[in-house]
């Protein structure tokens, strides 16, 4: 069975949702292709196949629509080619635009009159028109062989109509008025809107530039112990690389000889530095702060870490959320309606109220203009932009702006309890003989539980040593999957678990020491039960350490509105005495690991939008059922590829600020959307002219032109005030 395949393709000459809508409508014919997300804020397009992609016909099929792809840039590239074309256009525009503008507006106003006015205008506006502007033109052929209309449709109808008009009156009747410096400016106004676009969208990718920025262009690499300075396009796997104070690490690996402290907030958003020593595992990227060391490169190139978060940030601003999909539904069929409305506004000016041609062609001209829907298209991509990117600036991987729309509607938020409220790292707090020593249990317990890789045992075997006591070898060993485990030392077999794992052997367990067990378990204790020929002869008590600010991150989750759960595999005194410890209001206890999903499941069921907390490894399969996967990760590969959103230093707190992200971003694209929509309905009856017969006012094309300009960047430069917001 094939799997299924995904591509980026950076997209050039889009100018609009619109734009977007006929490169994604172009690449989904395609017959092995199931979906194709074209990212109008980015360049991007995401493509996914049922096979291996053909990228040289996606290619030629995105050209015959009229666009370019290419596999070769970052989009970050193709933001500075973007920023750097309309920075050209703009210059040329405005460099015809500007005498064009003192020649036939502000000498007019003095009472000045240029000689040969309309022939000079006419020169001057011809290169605006067919230079500075030609791209509009090619854009809307483009649209126009797809059989749909975008916005360089409305800017080629009003400002084709405005020359031409100004060409025929030169011709035919040269005393009138003409209109050359109404298609100059409108042009102008819209290049100038389109640069400051341009240079707002590449601002919002500052975080992920900032993140390429961090792994250095060269390392020392140790070969046959000499240091030579190599690209980090040479280190390969296995290299062992000196690292010296102050400098940053190229590629993921092993510390292999020294210890050093390394700053790691670039990737976990934790200010604290942290610990390095031999056999500790190191990232790309980050910083080495107090002394040299070497390590083995275990991951280059794009398998670093630092390189997969990079790739996580750019596929999640380039994935959609449904009220984007809506929006640009919506501008791929408000062009041809705006059309219509410029045609039926001339047609009552002119031939019902009998207008001046002039008249009725201004008021037909201002509303094509001003409905360009560049706002619309910018409303929800440029958000998502900076707000996946502020969110990776602390720490948290938010996958996808499909992520962040869902994230305002959660109701319920499950919490494993093991490394997630808790360190996961337990400690032993009493060892209880019945019969035998506190030294005697742990001798017993010490060789059987060594060979187990659970939690638990290995803080049994470390309090051992750290106690010097001795032990010997444990044989048949056997692991019960929930209950516990069971070995033989010393010719004699030992069982060592849970309640259960006792009860399935048959264990006694006289009214007295049941009291005890539960003493011990209602003060959050986690108990092994070591027992010998159905009889209980120890208990080892454990107790895991609350993760710093779980209590708060708790009590902030619940001022938002939300419910909290408690899923654990330990036992239900346990899981309820840590629940009130840190106020989580619902316990499930004594689940398996693989009933998980299933309490995921039936939370849905009852309506909740349930996201999941889990440590990213064994809660995988309810991450991926959960509405919201958050997986508390610390850079490791199952982290960042499991649940929808990744904090990458395993911090409770940082649930909280990945809600208040999500929420604030929603209100900011709904506003946007808001003031698009509001931009439009206000200004289109306006610009028709509904104010006329009462005040006397027709908006000018070229004040409906600047609107436009505007109106998009302040839809951009709203998404941006996101950096500001606390979380």
């Amino acid at each position: 069975m094939a799997h299924k395949q995904t591509q980026t393709l950076q997209i050039k000459g889009m100018h609009c949702a619109s734009c977007a809508t006929i490169v994604s409508r172009a690449i989904q014919k395609m017959p092995t292709v199931i979906s194709a997300s074209v990212n109008f804020a980015t360049g991007q397009a995401l493509i996914e196949s049922k096979s291996e992609l053909d990228i040289n016909k996606i290619c030629e099929v995105v050209k015959n629509a009229g666009y370019t792809a290419t596999t070769t840039e970052s989009w970050q590239q193709n933001q500075d080619d973007e920023l750097s074309v309309a920075k050209k256009r703009l210059c040329v525009s405005l460099i015809f635009s500007i005498p064009i503008f003192f020649i036939g507006m502000v000498l007019m106003w003095f009472g000045i009159e240029v000689p040969h006015k309309a022939l000079i205008l006419f020169l001057l506006a011809t290169p605006v028109q067919f230079y500075a502007g030609w791209h509009f033109y090619t854009g809307a052929w483009a649209a126009l062989r797809n059989k749909t209309a975008n916005m360089d449709s409305l800017i080629v109808l009003g400002t084709s109509t405005a020359y031409i008009y100004s060409v025929w009156i030169i011709l035919f009747s040269p005393m009138q008025e003409q209109y050359f410096e109404i298609s100059a400016l409108l042009i102008s106004f819209v290049l100038l809107g389109k640069y400051l676009e341009a240079y707002s969208k590449r601002r919002t990718s500052k975080a992920i530039e900032k993140l390429m920025d961090l792994t250095p262009k060269t390392a020392i690499v140790l070969v046959n112990g000499k240091e030579k300075i190599v690209s980090i396009e040479q280190i390969n796997e296995g290299d062992v690389i000196l690292v010296k104070p102050g400098q940053s690490l190229a590629v993921d690996g092993k510390i292999k000889s020294g210890a050093t402290t390394i700053d790691e907030s670039m990737l976990t958003g934790e200010s604290i530095p942290v610990d390095k020593t031999i056999g500790d595992t190191v990232f790309a990227g980050t910083l080495n702060t107090t002394s040299s060391f070497t390590y083995t490169a275990t991951k280059v190139g794009t398998g670093t870490t630092l390189a997969k978060i990079i790739k996580l940030i750019a596929d999640a601003q380039s994935r959609r959320a449904s009220v984007e999909r809506l929006a640009d539904t919506i501008s791929a069929y408000f062009v041809p309606v705006v059309i219509a409305l410029s045609i039926i506004t001339f047609s009552i000016w002119f031939f019902a109220v009998g207008k001046t041609l002039e008249f009725s062609l201004l008021a037909a001209i201002a509303v094509v203009v001003i409905a360009c829907p560049c706002a619309l298209g910018l409303a929800t991509p440029t958000a998502i932009l900076v707000g996946t990117g502020k969110g990776a600036q602390h720490g948290v991987l938010i996958k996808g702006g499909d992520v962040l729309e869902r994230i305002p509607k959660i109701t319920d938020i499950v919490f494993d309890k093991t490394g997630t409220i808790t360190n996961g790292k337990p400690l032993v707090t009493a060892v209880i003989g019945f019969g035998f020593s506190q030294n005697a249990i742990l001798q017993i317990s010490a060789p059987i539980e060594s060979q187990s890789e659970h939690p638990l045992a290995a803080a049994v075997v470390n309090y051992t040593k750290s106690r010097k006591i001795k032990f010997s070898h444990a044989t048949q060993f056997k692991s019960m999957t929930g209950r516990g485990v069971i070995g033989v030392v010393s010719g004699k077999k030992y069982e060592i678990g849970n309640l259960r794992l006792l009860t399935e052997h048959n264990v006694k367990i006289d009214s007295e020491t049941r009291d005890k067990i539960s003493n011990l378990e209602s003060n959050g204790k986690t108990l092994l039960l070591v027992s010998h020929s159905r009889k209980l002869i120890g208990i080892i008590a454990l107790q895991d350490t609350l993760k710093a600010g779980a209590k708060e991150a708790i009590t902030q989750i619940h001022s938002l509105g939300i419910k909290t759960h408690l899923l654990t595999g330990d036992n239900d005194r346990v899981a309820q005495a840590i629940a009130k410890q840190v106020g989580v209001s619902n316990v499930y206890s004594q689940v398996l690991p693989e009933q998980k999903e299933q309490k995921i499941r039936e939370l849905q069921k009852k309506g909740g939008i349930v996201a999941m907390v889990g440590d990213g490894i064994n809660d995988a399969p309810a991450l991926a059922s959960a509405d919201v996967g958050i997986a508390m990760g610390s850079g490791t590969d199952v982290a960042i590829e499991s649940g929808s959103i990744v904090l990458m230093n395993g911090d409770i707190s940082r649930v909280v600020s990945a809600l208040k992200l999500g929420r604030a971003t929603m209100k900011t694209i709904r506003r946007n959307l808001f003031w698009a929509f509001a931009y439009n309905v206000i200004g289109i009856p306006i610009a028709a002219g509904i104010l006329y017969p009462f005040t006397g006012l027709l908006l000018s094309p070229l004040i409906a032109g600047a609107a436009m300009a505007a109106s998009s960047v302040s839809v951009v430069t709203s998404s941006l005030l996101l950096n500001r917001v606390k979380i």
